[in-house]
């Protein structure tokens, strides 16, 4: 270690992680004490401060795993590759938690865990597209047949996001009304309520782009023992 640098030694990766969880704490004092508890729902409606965060992170991943795909059968280079894959093992973390946060909510609210409503049956099959996208990489006879009929299958799979989205709209719907996003509307929510959700939103996202760059590195580590190996003559 250079004594004369001491900023040498400073490991970003603990700033990262520490400013982050700071971030994520305020959110949690924000959620159950600052915003008013809702009326009707009670307690449970603080669910909604996770579960559409965690719908917004599944959308944005999703997002860069389109564009990802499209680079990667553009440009043939293994970054594009990477930052898909990473995108979409987040997003499917993501969705599963909003499933799971939503029938948390749905049980006290609706009386049931589950029920097809249309945003929730397109809500499933749109984890069910990207967990198929997972296995597509896992189960093809190469590495770079995965990653190109993984890029195929990001780019089509896109399609069903907006479909999710508009669903309360496109179908008749006991899911709650948009309360984020360009079919939003302003009423929907109290001042505070609403400045703690786009606050928790905020929150996801930056922990999302913490969770890329560190699958990132590791795809990055991979490929660098991968080449070593094969200079070396290990297989």
């Amino acid at each position: 270690m250079d004594s004369n640098n001491p900023y040498k030694s400073f490991d970003v990766r603990v700033f990262l992680i520490s400013v982050l969880a700071a971030i994520m704490i305020t959110n949690l004092a924000l959620i159950f004490f600052w915003a008013p508890t809702e009326m009707v729902m009670g307690l449970v409606q603080k669910v909604l401060y996770v579960h559409v965060p965690l719908a917004w992170i599944g959308f944005l991943a999703f997002f860069v795993v389109f564009i990802g795909s499209v680079m990667y059968l553009w440009k043939k280079t293994q970054p594009w590759d990477g930052l898909a894959q990473a995108a979409a093992e987040v997003g499917v973390l993501c969705t599963t938690l909003m499933l799971v946060t939503g029938a948390i909510w749905a049980k006290p609210v609706w009386g049931v865990w589950w029920t097809w409503d249309p945003r929730l049956t397109t809500s499933t099959i749109l984890w069910l597209m990207y967990v198929g996208y997972l296995m597509l990489r896992g189960y093809a006879p190469s590495r770079e047949q995965g990653a190109r009929y993984a890029a195929v299958m990001g780019i089509v799979a896109f399609v069903n996001v907006p479909i999710v989205y508009y669903s309360t709209i496109l179908w008749r719907t006991v899911h709650p009304e948009m309360v984020i996003g360009p079919a939003s509307e302003t009423g929907n929510l109290d001042s505070q309520m609403r400045t703690v959700l786009l606050f928790s939103a905020l929150t996801f996202t930056l922990l999302f782009v913490y969770l890329v760059k560190e699958r990132l590195a590791l795809t990055c580590a991979y490929d660098r023992i991968l080449s070593i190996r094969h200079k070396e003559g290990i297989y």
